[in-house]
């Protein structure tokens, strides 16, 4: 039996992978900071709940040593993560954005990305067959970004890209490091979420596609990569 932790996945993109993993037979544990929303979630889809707030050291380590209790862990997705927006959901640019929502924005989308792959690689380390998904964004894309004629160019918001940059070169780092684990960074694309105002494109089913996918990477898979739904992509 593969078990799995899910961080931020009380709806939306985490919530989508928690149900489809369910369904192929993983044992599922739910990430949340809100242990009602989250019971009520698992609940709905066989899986487990944990209390989990990534910016924070005593609930990771709390969490680690739950999941460590019940038995260990095999797939790790990093999917909790937030995008800053103004009023009127509106992208914060670069004329207006400051430190402190940098700060904000990487506190989560990085550091508390750092926080639960730290405490959670002994878990791992563990594992015959130990897998880590990073949610990363096609704005990720140096490339893709600074290309005049691919979609993400017109996007003007500095402090999710530049998070999500950062995530892929962790993910790189933490492959190499780790060379017997799968660790990978997915773009699931625009998808519809409150994370966006869903403002996205496609459905969270499509989103969930490639997250889902890399989630069952086998021992021979890749590892220190960046996929989307239809293959790699340029850093």
């Amino acid at each position: 039996m593969t078990t799995t932790l899910i961080t931020g996945a009380n709806k939306g993109l985490g919530f989508e992978t928690a149900r489809r993993l369910v369904a192929a037979g993983h044992t599922v544990y739910m990430g949340g900071r809100d242990a009602e929303r989250g019971r009520r979630a698992a609940e709905q889809l066989g899986a487990r709940m944990v209390r989990l707030d990534i910016t924070d050291d005593a609930s990771v380590a709390a969490a680690a040593k739950a999941i460590e209790a019940d038995g260990g862990l095999d797939v790790l997705i990093n999917n909790a993560g937030i995008e800053e927006r103004g009023a009127g959901n509106v992208v914060i640019g670069a004329a207006d954005v400051t430190a402190d929502i940098m700060r904000h924005t990487f506190e989560t989308n990085v550091f508390g990305t750092v926080r639960v792959l730290h405490a959670f690689l002994p878990l791992l380390e563990r594992s015959d067959a130990p897998v880590v998904v990073n949610l990363s964004s096609g704005l990720a894309s140096l490339t893709e970004v600074s290309d005049a004629h691919a979609p993400t160019f017109a996007y003007p918001g500095v402090a999710y890209p530049a998070s999500k940059t950062a995530v892929n070169m962790i993910t790189v780092q933490y492959a190499k490091a780790f060379p017997n684990m799968r660790i990978n960074a997915v773009d699931p694309g625009f998808t519809k979420t409150d994370l966006n105002g869903n403002t996205g494109v496609q459905t969270i089913e499509q989103g969930a596609e490639i997250i889902v996918r890399m989630a069952q990477t086998g021992p021979d898979g890749p590892t220190g990569g960046y996929f989307d739904a239809t293959g790699s992509l340029p850093w």
